[in-house]
């Protein structure tokens, strides 16, 4: 019945009634629409993955998230308090306005000063001033040091957008990247097409004309497209059950690759069971976590010992590990004071989830793994706004999220663990405190010799194991199905898009 609905749903959707699709498009399948296509204001998913085909941020970063030139072709610090960056002089919008230090300059003072309203701006909270020497040349003055702020200037955090831009511009924007906007309709579409002014670095090799971003939030509906030749590609947007019979359509590529994307369960410090450190390792010691890889993600998933990922400057594995020790986690709890009752169970707990399928059958993966220690787990599944308003106000026990994108730069252990961001102000849930930590933190905030900085961030990787405000769960893998008519793709370890500024298609059989 499940396939039925699909199919009808299928022929409501644009590009699935067979007509003959201009070989240069591809059909591209997303969940949901982005918010906004103005890369100062887009923070969901959709938007930070389509705004960087369509934008280009001051630098950009490696794949050891080191910084390159984008936009810039250098940059310099004559001193801690000042930034000065140096354009390219070939770039042009897609509309055909050349690119000046004029159009950086608004771009920064718009979020800065709240011409647009944006989650963003607080990023740039240590610029003092922004001003333009001439038409390639940007100088930031700074309050104070800030490390970070070439991470929120690169591609993957903002784009520039032309001088003048309003609160508008999400409906026409312009951009310098590989492609331009044709048309978008919200819960429908976006339909982009190659930037006839592109720069070089964004031009690439690629023969994808045009994508359209095809909105269907069905899973089944997304995979019976795929296999109707409906549509060309879905990124990390179904369920792995579905995929070894996708795997077995000769018409359809799997791609998968180790990716950044964690899973993690996080636990509330000010909850009077979870305060105490022994009753968390002794959760971190009952989740089997391999074994859920292996049934629940298909083994799509390589196991997490810190946020930051494998192959980042700064990441570590050598901290406390928590394998699988039933026995253990038992132990644990008996000499917290919470012996097994004569029905065995030892203590009550609650886990919140939103309605997303992925976390409820995750939080019933837990609640049966939990249960063998004697911790009986009740699951609260409820709409995604009231969700994260319960985790945010810290009204929960337990809950389990990804840090998607967030977590590829060190300053995601101030954001989410630093004594000064806790929310309203930052995305410390838990009410995480160490002083340590935050004299780290601070520390490697302010240091500009990546080797201190980075033994800063390996005992702060070391503390956060120690006292386990979050368990590390996994990396979810990068994974890409296509249409076999689509080369020259590989799925990007972030879940970023910007592997179709390369990619070639054939024409369809």
């Amino acid at each position: 019945m499940a396939w039925l609905a699909a199919a009808a749903a299928c022929l409501l959707m644009t590009g699935c009634h067979g007509a003959r699709r201009d070989p240069g498009t591809i059909v591209f399948l997303i969940e949901s629409s982005p918010n906004s296509l103005d890369p100062r204001v887009g923070t969901d998913a959709q938007s930070e993955r389509i705004d960087p085909l369509m934008f280009d941020g001051l630098v950009e970063r490696d794949a050891n998230f080191h910084f390159q030139p984008a936009l810039a072709t250098d940059w310099e610090q004559p001193d801690p308090l000042t930034l000065i960056f140096h354009l390219r002089r070939d770039v042009r919008f897609s509309d055909g306005r050349r690119l000046t230090s004029a159009d950086v300059v608004w771009t920064l003072e718009s979020m800065r000063m709240g011409w647009v309203v944006t989650p963003k701006a607080a990023s740039y909270d240590a610029v003092a001033s922004v001003d333009a020497p001439d038409p390639w040349t940007v100088r930031l003055r700074l309050k104070h040091p800030d490390l970070f702020l070439l991470g929120n200037l690169s591609s993957s955090a903002m784009g520039i957008v032309p001088a003048g831009s309003g609160a508008d511009f999400w409906q026409h924007p312009v951009g310098t990247g590989a492609f331009r906007l044709v048309r978008q309709e919200m819960d429908k579409e976006v339909l982009l097409e190659r930037n006839p002014f592109a720069w070089e670095q964004t031009t690439g090799r690629g023969t994808v004309q045009q994508v359209r971003f095809a909105v269907v939030p069905d899973a089944t509906t997304r995979a019976l497209a795929l296999r109707k030749g409906a549509a060309d590609m879905v990124s990390n947007a179904l369920p792995s059950d579905m995929l070894p019979a996708l795997a077995q359509d000769p018409k359809l590529a799997i791609e998968d690759s180790p990716g950044t994307e964690v899973q993690y369960l996080a636990f509330n410090l000010r909850d009077p069971v979870l305060k105490q450190r022994a009753v968390r390792a002794a959760i971190a010691y009952a989740v089997d976590r391999r074994l859920i890889v292996q049934t629940l993600l298909g083994g799509h998933a390589q196991l997490a010992a810190s946020l930051l990922p494998t192959t980042h400057w700064a990441y570590t594995q050598q901290v406390e590990q928590y394998g699988y020790d039933p026995d253990r986690a038992r132990a644990l709890l008996d000499a917290a004071g919470f012996p097994a009752g004569r029905d065995g169970v030892r203590l009550h707990l609650t886990m919140k989830t939103s309605t997303d399928e992925g976390t409820r059958l995750l939080a019933v993966a837990l609640q049966q793994q939990l249960a063998q220690v004697g911790i009986a787990l009740e699951i609260h599944s409820m709409e995604t706004a009231t969700f994260f308003a319960d985790i945010t106000h810290g009204a929960f026990q337990m809950y389990s999220l990804r840090w998607v994108g967030g977590n590829e730069q060190p300053d995601i252990f101030s954001y989410a663990f630093s004594t000064a961001r806790m929310p309203p102000h930052g995305a410390n849930r838990e009410h995480y405190s160490n002083p340590e930590v935050d004299h780290l933190l601070d520390e490697a905030s302010r240091v500009n010799d990546e080797a201190v900085r980075r033994a800063d961030y390996v005992r702060v990787q070391q503390l956060l194991a120690r006292d386990l405000p979050v368990e590390n769960l996994w990396y979810l893998d990068s994974i890409l199905v296509t249409n076999r008519r689509i080369r020259d793709v590989k799925p990007s370890p972030s879940g970023d898009y910007l592997f179709l500024r390369i990619a070639k298609v054939s024409t369809p059989d």
